[in-house]
């Protein structure tokens, strides 16, 4: 029997919020650094419940196109809410773990090999990208540029061609995974740190250390919003 006729699927809840916040941008014009209305406020104006509300604020949060900072409302990181379609949005977070995953099992070797094998340009690369980060930071960002630089230089700081290859095939997921972790309350300054922690025991040339180093950084970025986020807690 055909299915042609089966009941059709309704936009959640979550997802009309997305919508109406979108022309509430683009019709007010706003963009990067303004403040969007509380979400009590959103909640009575829009007819639904705070919960709908918060769940498409963290749909934003997860995208990058919003900042919530804690006691102090949501603004807009960027100049439109354009969203990712919400398919993608669970596609990514169903390889998340994958990807950090295999983070973890490769950056934990290749800070391991880098403190063995790193010259004194290679040094100068991490320091460089530290510095970076931190200016980054300094200037009210979120150091992803830094970070990436960071962990470039510790790639070729290891010298093994195979495994910077295997980097390089994930370099698009690292990218993701990266994005979320630093978007976190706190988080920038808090990998600034441990990337210091990283360096410095590669340059010491402790091997176990910078694995060690290196293993609880990876872990810190695997405490992401977009694991915790549940398409279907809002309807």
């Amino acid at each position: 029997m055909s299915d042609a006729l089966r009941p059709m699927a309704r936009p959640r809840l979550y997802e009309q919020v997305l919508d109406r916040l979108r022309s509430y941008v683009t019709e007010g014009d706003l963009g990067a650094g303004d403040r969007l209305p509380p979400e009590r406020e959103l909640a009575q104006r829009l007819g639904v419940s705070r919960a709908s509300v918060k769940q498409a604020i963290v749909v934003l949060e997860v995208q990058g196109l919003v900042e919530v900072r804690h006691g102090g409302g949501t603004y807009l990181a960027k100049d439109s809410l354009d969203p990712e379609p919400v398919e993608r949005l669970v596609e990514r977070k169903r390889r998340l773990p994958d990807v950090l995953e295999a983070r973890e099992a490769l950056e934990t070797k290749l800070a391991e090999l880098a403190a063995e094998r790193h010259t004194d340009l290679d040094l100068a690369a991490l320091y460089d990208a530290l510095h970076h980060m931190s200016d980054e930071i300094e200037a009210g960002g979120y150091g992803v540029e830094g970070d990436r630089l960071f962990h470039t230089a510790v790639t070729a700081a290891a010298h093994s061609a195979l495994l910077a290859e295997f980097m390089h095939s994930i370099t698009e997921q690292i990218a993701e995974s990266r994005n979320e972790s630093l978007r976190q309350p706190g988080r920038p300054k808090r990998s600034l740190a441990q990337h210091r922690a990283i360096l410095d025991a590669i340059e010491t040339r402790r091997g176990k250390a910078a694995a060690a180093a290196m293993r609880r950084h990876v872990r810190t970025v695997a405490k992401v919003r977009l694991l915790d986020w549940n398409p279907d807690a809002a309807t």
